[in-house]
This record gives structure tokens, C-alpha cells and sequence, in this order.
């Protein structure tokens, strides 16, 4: 007398997880009741639920928003780690790349605006030689951005941090001669400087400290030679103005929030590039001949 026993799961019936059908499962999901394999459980308020329906779950809830509508994560302000570690990456690759293929590469100087306009943004990412220009830059977008990334959240912040170093450049193209080579993180710094003043003045705090800060370094730019005060000027300006648009959202505008925000940024964006061109307009022609 012999016996046979089916070879596999299926041929008798037994539930099997639909991610891995080799898997037999006694255990359903509480929400759409398909079984689910102990690698796609997951606990819930009431049971057990597939990893699908956990995930399907949390794209149908709201992000969490922070007091000036960014999506609000918890943990360090990754924007600011990652805008350090560039400038630091960029201080090292100074010193190990010769013939200063770094500066000349990346460096702004007004009379390069019309022909190499990206370096308005990336001389914000460099610094000289000097290790405290990093050092003092660097220390001041690390508490800037403790404050401020988890107010506005990731993408705000970075396009705050951004618009700022433009407005930077913007500065040092109107106020500085034509020949002028400028690099640093100061400009967006002082952006971050202006938009921290803004959000203190809208939550109704103390903001003669910030404004002291300010003063004591404004006045270091007319003192200490080498120190751009056009850009920490023109970051400032713009960092405050991309500030003043997020968190001044009109109460009947609230449910355009988003538009009216990104759109403020955009039309600070729009007027610095207007600046630019009408600039670069006026530059001398020189014809050889």
C-alpha cells in the first residue's frame, strides 16, 4: 500500500502570500484580507497588514507641513549637511588640484556674467584659501540652518539657500568693479541672516540680536579688506524678499499657499535676472581693429 502527498501548496488548497507564492500563510491582512507571508506583515492599530495596503495607506495620508507649508521631517537639516559638506569638499579639492583649477574654473567675476552666468551660483560654493572664511561661513549656515530648514522645510530652505547666493552675485555685479573675483557661502549666509529676521518678525520675537549680528558684520566688510560687502548686501536683500513671500501668505490666499509661494520666489528670481541683463547691457564694447 503506498501513499502520495502533493508536491507543492497550491494542490491542496493552502492560502499562499500573493508577493511570494511559495509561501504558505494563515495570516491575512485585516484591510484587503489577501494572506501575507511574516516578511509582509506589518503591525497595525488592529491586526496585521500587508505591506501593500501599509504603503497605499500612507500615500493616501497628508504629509505632515510645517508652520510655513514644507513637509515636515523629523532628524538633521540634510539641506545644510549637504551644502557644507560641497563647500568642504570644494575647500579640499582647492588644495589637492593645482594651478587653481578650481577658482578659475568656478570663481565669479562680473565681466564673466554674460558668458559663464552658472559661476553666480557656484563661486557661492568655493572659498579662499583662508581656512576662517570657511570656518566662520560654515558655522553660520550650520546654526541658520538648524533654525530655519525645519521651519520652511527641505525644498524652501534649498531654494532660499539658492536664490540667496544668486542675489549675491547680483550684489557684486551692480556695486563692484567689472574685474572683481568673488567666492564664498557669505552671500547666502546673509540670505539665511534675512530670512531668520523675517520669521522672527512673524512670530513676533526678538530680532535685536539678529539685527546686532548684522550690523557687527556689515561693518567687518568695510573694515577687513577681501570681504564682499555687495554680496552679503544683495544676499541679504534676497533672502529676506524670498522669506517675506513665504511667510506672509495672505489669510484669503491660504489654499494657494503653495502657489503663492513658489510664484513669489519665481518673481524674486525673474527681478534678479532682470537686474543681470539690464547690468551686462550696460557693460563697455571693446572692438579690436
Amino acid at each position: 500500500m503506498s501513499s502520495e502527498f502533493p508536491s507543492d501548496n497550491a494542490s491542496v488548497g493552502a492560502p499562499v502570500c500573493p508577493r511570494h507564492p511559495d509561501r504558505v500563510s494563515y495570516v491575512s491582512c485585516q484591510r484587503c484580507g489577501r494572506p501575507a507571508c511574516p516578511e509582509c506583515q506589518r503591525s497595525a492599530a488592529v491586526g496585521i497588514q500587508c505591506v501593500d495596503c501599509v504603503r497605499e495607506s500612507a500615500r493616501a495620508t497628508p504629509s505632515r507641513r510645517t508652520i510655513f507649508g514644507g513637509v515636515f521631517r523629523a532628524g538633521r537639516p540634510m539641506v545644510t549637511i549637504t551644502m557644507m559638506a560641497i563647500c568642504v569638499a570644494m575647500f579640499v579639492l582647492d588644495w589637492v588640484i593645482p594651478k587653481d583649477f578650481i577658482f578659475q574654473t568656478f570663481a565669479y567675476a562680473p565681466f564673466l556674467t554674460e558668458s559663464e552666468p552658472w559661476r553666480m551660483i557656484t563661486s557661492a560654493f568655493l572659498h579662499s584659501t583662508d581656512i576662517l572664511h570657511i570656518a566662520f561661513n560654515m558655522y553660520a549656515l550650520w546654526i541658520l540652518g538648524n533654525a530655519l530648514e525645519p521651519a520652511f522645510g527641505r525644498l524652501r530652505f534649498t531654494a532660499i539657500y539658492l536664490i540667496s547666493a544668486l542675489a549675491g552675485s547680483v550684489g557684486v555685479l551692480l556695486l563692484s568693479p567689472i574685474d572683481t573675483p568673488v567666492v564664498g557661502a557669505s552671500g547666502a549666509v546673509f540670505g539665511l541672516f534675512g530670512a531668520l529676521f523675517v520669521v522672527q518678525k512673524k512670530r513676533g520675537g526678538d530680532v535685536r540680536q539678529i539685527v546686532v549680528l548684522l550690523l557687527i558684520n556689515a561693518a567687518l566688510g568695510f573694515i577687513i579688506p577681501n570681504i564682499s560687502w555687495q554680496a552679503h548686501l544683495g544676499g541679504l536683500i534676497g533672502g529676506a524678499l524670498c522669506a517675506v513671500v513665504i511667510a506672509f501668505v495672505p489669510p484669503s490666499l491660504k489654499d494657494k499657499r503653495n502657489l503663492v509661494q513658489w510664484g513669489g520666489m519665481g518673481a524674486v528670481v525673474l527681478l534678479l535676472v532682470g537686474l543681470t541683463i539690464y547690468k551686462v547691457s550696460t557693460f563697455p564694447t571693446f572692438i579690436i581693429g
